[in-house]
Parts: C-alpha cells; structure tokens; sequence
C-alpha cells in the first residue's frame, strides 16, 4: 500500500521508525547532554589568574562565590576554647559523710564508756576497763586511717572526758567540719581548709586535751569536695566553639585591591575560592556534568509518562532534541557577543521560539520544563560581568519569556497567531526588563534602559517569525502533524477538498457529518477530535476517482452494481481506500490522515455484495475475498473514524428514524467491529467504546430529530 511513496515521504517514514527505537531515544539523550555540555563548558571554566605569595596584584581580584573560610573560623573557634576556664564539680554528698564519721567517732567513745563499767564478776560486783583495754576497744571500733590521725593522748582525752565535754566537743567539732564541708574546697586548696577548721576549733569550749583532739578530728574530716571535671569542661568548650559564627567570602566580595601585595592570609582565601591555581580546575566542569544529568532525568521522566499516554509512534523525542538544540545554539551564538554589551545583550535571545514550537509541535506540558532548561543556560552562559557562575537577572527573564509562550500561544488554528503571540511576549519582556531594571535599585542611563528594552521587545518578534520559519520543515522532515497543519487542512479551499466537493459532493456530505461524529466521539474520550474530523474530511476521498459507483452520489442513477457481478463490485468498492491512499501520499498529506483513510474499514467484510455472491453460488466465495485488505485501526481516531463511518450511512438509510433504532442500530455495529477483531491493534477500552457509544448516540439524536410538518398552502387565482 505505500509503495508509491515519494521520496521525502519514505525518508520523513524510515526517521519516524528509526526515531522511535530505544537505542535512537537512549542515543537522542546522551547527544542533548552533549549539546548542553559544549554550548556551557566555556561559560564555567574558571578564570587563570597569575598570583604567587608576596607578589603584587595586578587588578582588584573578587570572590566568584561565596564559600566559608574554614581556616579563619576554625581559627577563631579555637581561640573562645582556649578562653573557657577549668570546670569544677561539687559533690556536695561528701558534707554528710564527713558529718557522720566525727559523729561516729564520738558514739564509739559512748559505747566504749558503757562498756569500761564492766560485767558482773563472779562475786556480783562489775568489774571496770582498764584504761589501756578501753583504748584498744576504742581503736578496734574506729577506721585505721582515723587512728592513725589521732594520737593515743587525743583518744584518752575522748575516754576521760565528761559527758558534758564530750557533747560540747562534739557539736563543735560537727558544726565546724559542716561549715568548712559546705564551701567548695579544691584539691590545692586543702591545707587552707585544715587551716581554717582548726582556726575555728581553737575557740570551741573545751578542755585544752580535748580541744586539741577535736581539731585533729575536724582536720582529718575535711576533704576536697570540688573537683576538676573534664566532661563539663569539653562541653562548655565546645558551647563557646559553636556560638562563634562561620567566617565567609562572600560572592563579589574584594579579597585583594590593585597594587596590594598577596600575603598568606589573602593567598590562601584565593586558594579557597580556586584562584590562586587550577587545581580544582574540573571541579565546575563536574558540577556541569551533574547539573546536565538532573535535567535529563526530568526530560526522560517526562517523556516515559508522556509516551505511555499517547500510544504514538511518532518522533517525539527526536522533535525534542532538534528544538532545544536550535534554541541553544542561537543562544551561544549571541553570547558571544557579551564583551561588545555584556549589560543587557541576553535579553534579545529569541528563547520564546523554542518554546513556542514545543507546543505545537509536542504539547503544553514541556514548555514550564523546556523554559527551565533555557533560563539555566542562558544564565550560565550569560555571566560575562558578573562574579558568579549564574546570573541570575538573564535567568528569571529567560524563564518568564519562555513561559509567556504558553500564556499568549492560546490557539493554534492558524499560523498567523504565531505573529500575534510574539507581539504579545514582546510588551510582556519589555515589561519583565522595565521589573529587573528597577530591582537593581541602581543609576542607569536612559540610552541603557532604552537598549534593554528594545532588546525584550525584538526578542518577542524574532521568536514569533523564527517559529514560523521553522516550523514547515519541523513538520514535513519529522512528520509530526501540528494543529495549525490540520487546521490548514481542514480548510474547505483545499484542493483535496475541493475535489471532493465537486467531483462526489454526496461523499463530501458524508465526510462532513463523520467528521463531526467522529470529533465528538474522540474528545469525549480524550482522543485527538481534530485529527480525527481531518482525517475523517479526507478518508473517502479514493471515491472521487469512481464516485458513480457508490451510493450516495448517484442521486437517483441507476446503479451500476445491479450489472456487475459481486466480485467485480467488490474490487472497485475495497479500491477506493487504496487508490484514497495513492492519492493522499502524491500530495503530501501527512502519515496520520493516510492512517485514518487506510484503515477507517480495517478488515471488515462488504456483506451486502458477500451475500449477494454466496446467493449466487455458495460454494465458490469465501468470507476472505469480500474483506477489505486492512490494516485494522491503529489508532483511537482510526477506529472511531471507523465507527462514525459505518453509523453515519447505516443511520441515513433509515427513515425518520427514532432514539431507540439509532441507539440499537449504533450498538449493534459497535459490537460487530468488535466480535470481529477490529480493535485488537488499537488501545480502545470497553469503557471508551462505551462513550463513544453513547456520543454517537447523541450528536446522532442531534442531527435527525424529529420536525414539525408544515401544512402546505393552497394557492388562490386573483
């Protein structure tokens, strides 16, 4: 059936079918990436300055970016540490415990002199402890270092002591180890304590012996109980480290005049922000490799779900690439010229075309990706003047440009739009330029000002003429069918149509009503109802070679069937969509409107002349001689072109036909194309089916309702 493709129409095919293998979609990608890495690499590649140690500046040298110096933080950081002082803690368990030894020492005197009294002896009477037994005993119940402390005497003086002594001693001795316990004592500082302690005892009102005593015991029960604790002191170290703020280099920031001399301070910041030599020199080219590799991924993820929702083989990615690749490449070449006017030459960038062609030719929901990537280029590549890697103003204008296609790119039913939208995103970059000029809060020129608005405005126009340029031969190489190409072919002035108009004008009434069933039955399943009433203007039009032999333009002939035999009239029937098809590739008619006209009977059969044939002769004919030869509906247009077809002239052959017959009679061919396999290569589902069922229904209602009958006057003789 394509055998008779031109030259051009075979190639815009084999692009199609090559274009649309996983090898060529993997290949496009890595060749986007490419393109992007070549038009960005010389925009990130850091400046070679000559800067040695103690040598003298040769020009006012600021940070491209801002990075914290890490040495002067870590500097100062160390310097709050070393100012934090020793932490102690204070164990402040350690008052009582004191408290209870000098508190023990006098309960085992208690219990010692209980004891010295004696037990009963034989005779009865008790027998009292020698003083030398009431020492041992004494000592046995006190701790060994606390003997050691306290000499025999001392302990004598406890044995010989009253009771009333004994508990002067004893508060005394509890009062003053209490008080010294309770201030913080350091391990250096526990002489001073002793000292103190036995300050304070010397005025206790006691014996001179016991006086005695009681200050060694008071010494001995005083200990340090504030210590050095490390832990505490790491932390509050590491307290005043993290209050101390990070040190940075600011982007823009001067680190060296003209004429100051680099000393190693200023050396190393240079070294830091990667100016003082080119060892990080890959650095930014690695940053670039990642940057491109994200936007791919978000393109790829585009494309997976964009692709599984269309079902198309057509050229999408391809289409893709070609566009960026165009854009971005009259990007670099105007970048080029930043050095002559480096202030406000992004602004001309006609990026708004890319744009623009990615809606028509693709859709809406690449132009907000699309206009990302563009402004991340453009930003990139127009940094000339600016001390970072981006600049940001050509960016946001870039982005919002592009963007504004989409906004003022409302209809895309004729070309000339094209020149509307532009003129469109003309006032809106002006307007966008007017915004930026003003943020930068800044003296300019009014020559300045004025060139950058004329730049926004010449970028807008450019676009607009640009797209059209480009877009014919983006249609005819890729053979992707944009809106504006179906609407240029759905005009009635087309000669196509024209013929048909002419030459089988009941065949032209019949494209005309399956082109509206078919439109409304495609946009209530979220098909292409555009495509599918072109398609559906041109899918008779082989009829016009032959237009006598089909029914509704023999406008009350004789039909020339009732003489042919069946088989004859079913060759010349089953010949108009192959001899439709030869018509539509001599004239360049895109592949989706050949598709529909190649398959809207798929593999039917013509029953009318098979059963006239098997009445004839039931032996001779079989189903598959009376069957057109295909291909069956590759497409939800092809197929529901198809339907409208064969409901559209079983409909008309009824007379005043009612809902219920149209309904009946719609289902019924419905369920016949699909007991015979029609839809097995299209991706119709039984809900669509369902709905377009039902719109059949509808806009068939529509179209034969039933009229009132005017009664006819009579005419009178005057």
């Amino acid at each position: 059936m394509y055998s008779n493709m031109s030259r051009s129409q075979k190639v815009s095919l084999w692009i199609r079918q090559f274009s649309y293998s996983k090898v060529l979609t993997k290949v496009l990608y890595a060749l986007l990436g490419i393109v992007l890495f070549a038009a960005l690499a010389s925009n990130v590649k850091p400046d070679e300055l000559d800067i040695k140690l103690l040598s003298i500046a040769k020009k006012t040298i600021h940070s491209p970016i801002t990075i914290e110096d890490k040495a002067t933080t870590e500097k100062k950081r160390r310097e709050a540490a070393q100012k934090v002082e020793d932490q102690y803690t204070y164990r402040s368990e350690y008052k009582q415990n004191r408290i209870d030894i000098v508190d023990s020492v006098f309960d085992a005197v208690k219990e010692v002199k209980e004891e010295s009294k004696g037990a009963p002896s034989s005779g009865g009477q008790p027998q009292p402890l020698s003083v030398t037994e009431q020492l041992d005993r004494l000592k046995k119940k006190l701790p060994n270092d606390l003997t050691k402390s306290l000499t025999d005497q001392g302990l004598l003086a406890l044995l010989s002591a009253s009771s009333d002594q004994l508990l002067a001693a004893r508060e005394s001795a509890v009062t003053a180890v209490n008080n010294s316990m309770s201030t913080q004592i350091k391990i250096n500082e526990t002489d001073l304590a002793k000292k103190q302690i036995a300050n304070e005892l010397r005025y206790a009102d006691v014996t001179g012996p016991l006086k005695e005593t009681i200050i060694s015991l008071g010494q001995y029960a005083v200990v340090p109980n504030y210590f050095y604790d490390p832990v505490a002191t790491k932390e509050r170290k590491q307290l005043e480290m993290s209050a101390v703020d990070s040190v940075y280099i600011l982007q823009g920031q001067v680190i060296v005049k003209e004429g100051d001399t680099i000393k190693r301070e200023v050396y190393d910041q240079l070294k830091l922000v990667g100016l003082a030599d080119n060892q990080n020199a890959l650095q930014p080219f690695i940053g670039l490799l990642i940057l491109i590799v994200i936007l791919l991924y978000f393109v790829y993820r585009q494309f997976e779900g964009f692709l599984k929702q269309k079902h198309e083989d057509k050229p999408y990615v391809l289409t893709y690439t070609i566009i960026v690749t165009i854009t971005i490449l009259i990007m670099k070449t105007i970048s080029l010229f930043q050095k002559v006017e480096y202030a406000g030459i992004g602004y001309i960038v006609p990026v708004a075309m890319g744009t623009m062609l990615i809606k028509l030719m693709i859709g809406d929901r690449f132009v907000f990706l699309t206009s990302m990537i563009f402004s991340i280029c453009g930003s990139i590549m127009f940094n000339e003047g600016v001390t970072s890697a981006f600049n940001y103003s050509v960016g946001i204008y870039i982005l919002l440009s592009a963007l504004s296609a989409s906004i003022f790119l409302r209809e895309k039913n004729r070309r000339s739009i094209i020149l509307q939208a532009g003129l469109f995103i003309s006032i809106f970059n002006v307007a966008v330029v007017a915004a930026l000029l003003l943020l930068r809060n800044g003296h300019f020129s009014l020559f300045e000002a004025g060139l950058h608005l004329l730049m926004g405005a010449a970028s807008g126009l450019i676009s607009s003429v640009l797209a059209m340029g480009v877009l014919p031969y983006l249609e005819s190489g890729l053979g992707i069918v944009s809106t504006m190409r179906l609407m240029e072919l759905g005009s009635p002035n087309h000669r196509l149509l024209r013929k048909i108009l002419l030459e089988a004008p009941g065949t032209y009434h019949h494209s005309i009503m399956v082109a509206n069933l078919s439109e409304a039955a495609c946009e209530a399943v979220g098909a292409n109802g555009l495509l599918a009433r072109v398609g559906a203007y041109y899918h008779d039009i082989g009829k016009t070679l032959r237009p006598h032999f089909f029914i509704e333009n023999q406008m009350g002939i004789e039909n020339p069937h009732d003489r042919l035999k069946p088989e004859l009239s079913c060759d010349i029937i089953i010949s108009h969509v192959t001899q439709g098809v030869k018509l539509l590739q001599e004239h360049k008619i895109p592949k989706e409107i050949i598709d529909i006209a190649a398959e809207h009977h798929g593999t039917t059969l013509l029953k009318y002349f098979y059963y006239k044939a098997i009445q004839q002769d039931k032996g001779k004919y079989t189903e598959d001689m009376f069957r057109y030869p295909g291909p069956k509906a590759s497409s939800k247009e092809s197929a529901i072109v198809g339907i409208a077809d064969s409901v559209e002239a079983a409909v008309r052959s009824l007379n005043a036909p009612t809902p219920e017959q149209i309904e009946q009679l719609v289902k019924g061919i419905v369920t016949d194309r699909l007991q015979d396999g029609q839809f097995s290569e299209c991706d119709l589902t039984f809900k669509e089916l369902q709905i377009v069922t039902r719109t059949l229904c509808e806009t068939l209602n529509g179209i034969f309702h039933s009229r009132i009958k005017y009664p006819e006057l009579s005419e009178e003789k005057v």
